[in-house]
Parts: C-alpha cells; structure tokens; sequence
C-alpha cells in the first residue's frame, strides 16, 4: 500500500514483475557441474585402473582401491559444485533495484537449484555403479545365508535322488519332518544299514546336517550317529569316526562365522558409504550456493557504467 507523509509525499513499495529465477544461468551451470564430473569420473577410472593389476603382488588391496575411489568421488563432488555455482552467479543479469541481503539470497537459492540439477543427473548417469555398490551387502548376507543352507542344499540333493530312485513316497514330506521321522525309525544296526543303503544313509546324514545348521548345532545323539555311520561307510575306528564327525561339524561352524562376519562388514561399509555419501552430498550444496554468491557478486562489482552527459 502506498504510505504517505504529511499528505503530500508518496512512498510506494518497488515490485518487479519479472521472477525472481533465472533458468538459463541455473541450466548453465548444471551443464559445466555435470560435465566436469564426468570428465573427472573418466579420469578417475583411468587411474583406479593403474591400481588393478591379474599379476598377483601388484595390485593395491581392495581397501585402498575402494578408499581411493570415495575419496576421488568426494573430490569430483566437491569441484564440480563449485564450477557450476559460480557460473550460476556470474551468468546471471543484474537485479535492479534489489537488497543486498536479497541479491545474496537469490544468488545461494540459484546455486543451490543448479547443485541440485546437476547431482540429479550424475546421479542417474552413476545409477549402475551405486546399484551394485549397494549390491555387495545384499550379496555377502546371501553368502552367510547360502552356507547356513548348505547341508539343506544337500538334503535336497539326496532326496531329489532318493526319490527318482523309487521312494516316491517320501518326496513330499517336509525336511524337519523327515529328520524327525529318522530320529524314529533309526535300526540298531546302523553299521548294516549304512554298508547296504547307500542312499538312504547319505540322505539321511543330509538331513541331520540340515536341522544342525537350523538350530544352530547338532545335538550329541546325532552326533554318535552320524560317528556310527562315518565308521561303518569309511571303515575308521569309533573314535576316528567321531573325530572326523566334529572336524567336518567345526569346519561348517566357522563357515557360517566367517560368512556372517563378511556380511557384517559389509554392512558398516554400506552404512559408512552411505552416511559420507550424505555428508559429501550436504558440502556440495554449500560449496554450490557460496560459489554462486561469490560470482554473483564479481558479477555485480565488475558491472561497465554508462557514463552520458546532461546538457
């Protein structure tokens, strides 16, 4: 609203009719962000390339090629936010008749949208790397999954074959069923048994394997049987038998730890990806409006004056 004073002068508040964002500066310096990356990404591969080598002893460790290459994208990040900012802030016009404090504003907000527009596209343009970065974490808990399964891989396998052999009858019996049902119908004369039926005593071993590694042990009944077994296919003494029984349970145990240790660290690599992925992501946004801000004030410093003269 108009304001006036004393009745006779009339103060009416300055408004533009022209938006207050500029696209072209803002698509401008998107463009230069995102060429810059690429070029730097290329780079980049070139180098993390010279690290990688199939003679054994002259590749880097996997650690340092991985630590390099965060650190480099972190850089590229950075650099580029910074070269498209500014040319957000030097392309654009002048505002006329605009606040310092205003100018300042809208020269962050321009290199903050162009910061944006840029990461948006290298973004897609990197979707496949990302993808299976993040890939590596889903692999490694599948591994820990596939070797607590494995005797269940197993299992299936025997009984696959039992049952293409004729036992047709028991191929639809569910497998902690089917354990169950061995528990009941072991012969007191496993020795016999396990000499005469190969089959039946390979299925069965399966399938105490696979309620071991569901419950996380096997219990020590199973234990002497499969011992009882082991002696009478293999022709070692009891004690071997149990000997070799523990070894082989032991090798499975530390299969399973090391496998979920692996996807236990690829899980904090995955969280720690991606927390400095945010962080490097928030400094670019600031480097982006700060070099915006600083090129639109070159921009407005270095202004030529039209100097005419008044007759």
């Amino acid at each position: 609203m108009p304001i006036s004073s004393a009745g006779s002068a009339v103060a009416t508040p300055v408004e533009s009719s022209r938006s207050a964002i500029a696209w072209g500066p803002i698509f401008g310096g998107a463009v230069a962000a995102i060429g810059i990356s690429l070029i730097l990404i290329l780079f980049g591969s070139g180098l993390g390339l010279t690290m990688i080598s199939p003679w054994s002893g002259e590749s880097s460790s996997a650690a340092t090629v991985g630590i390099s290459a965060a650190i480099w994208l972190v850089v590229v990040q950075w650099l580029s936010a910074a070269l498209g900012g500014y040319l957000t802030g030097r392309l654009r016009t002048k505002w006329a008749a605009v606040h310092t404090d205003e100018v300042f504003f809208r020269d962050t907000a321009h290199g903050f949208v162009s910061w944006a527009v840029a990461t948006v596209f290298v973004a897609g343009f990197l979707a496949s790397s990302l993808g299976s970065l993040a890939g590596a974490g889903a692999q490694a808990v599948g591994s820990a999954a596939a070797t607590a399964g494995v005797a269940g891989s197993a299992a299936a396998a025997a009984s696959s074959d039992t049952s293409s052999a004729g036992n047709s009858s028991s191929g639809g019996i569910d497998m902690a069923t089917s354990y169950f049902t061995d528990a009941l119908l072991r012969p007191q004369q496993a020795q016999a048994r396990a000499q005469n039926d190969d089959g039946a005593a390979t299925a069965e071993v399966s399938r105490i394997l696979l309620n071991g590694a569901v419950k996380g042990g096997v219990p020590e009944d199973d234990k002497a049987y499969l011992a009882t077994i082991v002696a009478a296919r293999t022709g070692l003494s009891p004690q071997e038998a149990r000997a070799r029984v523990d070894a082989v349970l032991k090798r499975i145990d530390d299969a399973k730890v090391a496998a979920q240790q692996a996807a236990d660290e690829a899980r904090k690599a995955a969280a720690t990806t991606a927390l400095v992925g945010s962080l490097s992501l928030l400094v670019g946004a600031f480097i982006s409006c700060a070099a915006a801000a600083l090129g639109g004030r070159q921009r407005d410093e270095e202004e030529d004056l039209l100097v005419s003269t008044r007759y």
